[in-house]
């Protein structure tokens, strides 16, 4: 796989009261990625990103939300939700500095 795509296929970790309840009772981090990402893509991005082991790749389509301005009405736009489960122990610092 490319390198250069790898690196753009996450984009943020999605930080929520549900993501960190999640990332502590499975070790799972959720990350919003691609669209267009596959899972073996995201779980090769991960690994290649954060040099830890990837267990498994949970993906789910994030629908967006109906919105309104005044009279107008719109649409936020779809994308692409990432659970990404990380080898036991693992623990992923997202400020990247180490002590």
């Amino acid at each position: 796989m490319n390198p250069e795509r790898l690196m753009q296929i996450i984009l943020a970790p999605v930080i929520s009261e549900k993501s960190t309840l999640v990332g502590d009772l499975h070790n799972q981090v959720p990350f919003r990625v691609l669209a267009s990402a596959t899972k073996p893509e995201i779980k090769a991005a991960a690994e290649l990103m954060f040099g830890k082991k990837v267990m498994a790749v949970n993906v789910t389509n994030v629908k967006g939300k109906a919105k309104r301005h005044g009279r107008f009405q719109g649409r936020r736009r779809d994308w692409k939700k990432a659970y990404v489960c990380f080898e036991p122990g693992t623990e992923i610092n997202f400020i990247g500095t180490e002590a």
